[in-house]
């Protein structure tokens, strides 16, 4: 299974950008997709995910300006960045649990990472 991300880029404070990752491969079904973010000197942090039932969780600091959504059928998850701020510069990661022949429990995949950078 590999998950392929795009959309990232550099975009002033205020500014917009969507995030698209795709998932393929051998894959039954996608339990979960989402996103999390690293930035320099800190941890990894979950941004926001959306469930298989459209269960959806955001971060406090990206709630209202982020919208996570999801297209089953294409195995594809995006987030929608608007009102970007300086402090959301990071890598975001794609990531999906996903339920392949390799047995009944769904298996954690990472995509490679694309960079965020907010500045003016």
């Amino acid at each position: 299974v590999q998950l392929q991300a795009s959309g990232g880029g550099l975009v002033q404070p205020g500014g917009s950008l969507r995030l698209s990752c795709t998932a393929s491969g051998s894959i039954f079904s996608i339990n979960l997709m989402g996103w999390y973010r690293q930035a320099p000197g800190k941890d990894r942090e979950r941004v926001s995910q959306i469930t298989d039932r459209r269960y959806i969780v955001y971060a406090d600091t990206v709630k209202g300006r982020f919208t996570i959504s999801r297209d089953v059928d294409k195995n594809t998850v995006y987030l929608q960045m608007n009102r970007l701020k300086p402090e959301d510069t990071a890598v975001y990661y794609c990531y999906a649990e996903v339920f392949t022949p390799n047995g009944p429990t769904p298996e954690p995949y990472w995509g490679q990472g694309t960079q965020v950078t907010v500045s003016s």
